[in-house]
């Protein structure tokens, strides 16, 4: 080590630490930045997941929303977001619903094929209007300190779209602004990303739905130009060029938040620093722990299945080519209906007989991430996200192949051919398939419970004089969080590094 006293240690080198280093760094302070790994990112890294086949994979996040510009920018970060002109395509039957950002008068036709009028069409642009200016308001909010509830709902300036995003159960919402069964389960998907919840009564799925409409004021989705590791490994290189020292393979393993002092163990044994202030890029069920707590254990809610297919599927409706229908989200058996169905059947501690799942063919935007040589054969990858599959299925032997059996059998159900004769194979012969659940999240990425956020989503208001200033604030006065854990975090969004930064520096 080349000192033993910083201004600030950072326990954890995943994107949002590193934010913090980089802001921090870029001050003038003195930043160590610990991650116990071999590599920084955390969830945020793309790698090459199928022997001998040349396709960099974003293996755990997928997705850019929640990044603000203003991070972006302060920190100079050479990033490109792809936009994604087809929003969704969701197969119904033989035909399918398809949102085209570019062809209004196509998705109108869509609409049309699929509900039977213009009713639920005139709905649906009426409500994503309302939540447009919701964020457009709110997102700058989010790298500001805390309001209160009174004070973010000044903010919305609008008493319908408060009422209906931050009181009313969403999916009462839904059920009264929409008619159509399809549609209703397209909006409501975005309340249940790795939420395990009931949209009827809980407002967790509202707090979901919230964060994947707010991001960088306009909720877009995009897809980050070579994969999610080029957001981590941009980070890693303005905070190490602006003077951090980052050290990897040093596993933090106490935390006194009294003193400042960081114990860690590396490749050459165990050492302590001490740092002005201690930031922890770490799950709170984590830090509980190194600091002698017990812990509160979350519970994640996902699988996530990787693939690398040869060519792209065949769908049952022929007037939508496959490259327009995998270019955006694409959405499986995620009716309102079939949504309910799988949640009871999980509450009840069954894997779905039918999951609801969504896929994204990230190569379609950027085909950087492929070989030149797999580029040219056709071969596309393929990220499925499932829903409604919490960890407690997964304590006995078998339930993960039950449920990536399940979920392929879904995802067969509304294709015109099996999506296993389009799966690419290794020069092994391994079928190019990886399934994570939250038990492997959590053993593979040391997460606890598998949870995506680390804990539950809070609301981006303080609820508390305990949530402090930023919502990074501890107990203790020299430690805070910096993680998807502290409040407004959750998602690739750098927020809670930016904050902790800002507590930091304030």
């Amino acid at each position: 080590m080349k000192a033993s006293r910083y201004d600030v240690v950072v326990a954890g080198g995943g994107h949002n630490g590193l934010v913090a280093a980089a802001y921090l760094a870029k001050a003038g302070r003195r930043v160590l930045v610990l991650e116990r790994f071999g590599h920084l990112g955390g969830l945020a890294v793309s790698a090459q997941a199928f022997p001998g086949v040349d396709a960099r994979v974003s293996r755990y996040s997928y997705l850019v929303s929640l990044l603000p510009t203003k991070v972006v920018q302060d920190l100079g970060l050479a990033l490109e977001l792809r936009t994604r002109r087809f929003a969704s395509y969701t197969p119904v039957g033989e035909t399918g619903l398809l949102v085209d950002n570019g062809d209004a008068g196509r998705t109108e036709s869509s609409f049309a094929a699929v509900t039977g009028g213009t009713k639920d069409l005139d709905a649906w642009k009426r409500f994503y209007a309302m939540t447009a200016g919701v964020a457009a308001r709110v997102a700058p909010t989010l790298l500001e300190p805390l309001r209160d509830r009174a004070g973010l709902r000044a903010v919305v300036a609008d008493e319908e779209a408060w009422r209906d995003l931050f009181e009313r159960p969403i999916g009462a919402v839904v059920d009264e602004r929409f008619g159509d069964d399809t549609v209703r389960g397209v909006v409501l998907t975005d309340a249940l990303i790795g939420t395990f919840a009931d949209p009827d009564v809980d407002l967790l799925a509202n707090k979901c739905f919230f964060y994947h409409v707010v991001g960088d004021g306009t909720g877009d989705w995009n897809v980050p130009v070579g994969g999610m590791g080029a957001v981590s490994g941009g980070l890693a290189a303005i905070a190490r060029a602006s003077g951090a020292e980052i050290c990897t393979e040093a596993e933090v393993v106490s935390i006194d938040p009294g003193t400042g002092e960081v114990t860690f163990r590396d490749l050459a044994g165990e050492h302590t620093v001490t740092g002005g202030h201690v930031l922890a890029n770490l799950p709170p069920a984590v830090l509980s722990r190194l600091l002698g707590e017990t812990p509160e254990r979350p519970e994640g809610a996902q699988l996530k299945v990787n693939m690398v297919l040869s060519r792209l599927p065949w769908l049952k409706d022929g007037s939508v080519d496959p490259r327009e229908a995998f270019s955006g989200t694409f959405h499986i058996n995620e009716s309102r209906d079939q949504l309910a169905a799988a949640y009871a059947q999980a509450a009840a501690g069954r894997v779905p007989d039918l999951p609801p799942a969504e896929v994204y063919c990230h190569s379609l935007t950027d085909p950087s991430i492929l070989g030149t040589d797999l580029r040219a054969s056709g071969a596309q990858t393929m990220t499925l996200f499932g829903l409604h599959m919490p960890a407690r299925l997964f304590d006995r032997d078998g339930a993960k192949e039950e449920a990536v059996r399940r979920t392929i059998a879904s995802i067969d159900s509304v294709l015109a051919e099996p999506i296993e004769s389009c799966l690419l194979r290794t020069p092994a012969g391994e079928l190019c398939l990886e399934a994570k659940t939250p038990v492997d999240l959590e053993r593979e990425a040391g997460l606890p419970g598998g949870h995506i956020f680390h804990r539950d989503l809070t609301w981006p208001f303080a609820e508390s004089a305990e949530d402090g200033k930023w919502g990074v604030e501890t107990a203790h006065e020299r430690l805070l969080l910096c993680g998807a854990g502290a409040r407004r975090g959750g998602g690739v969004s750098g927020i809670p590094g930016h904050n902790a930064a800002m507590a930091v520096l304030g």
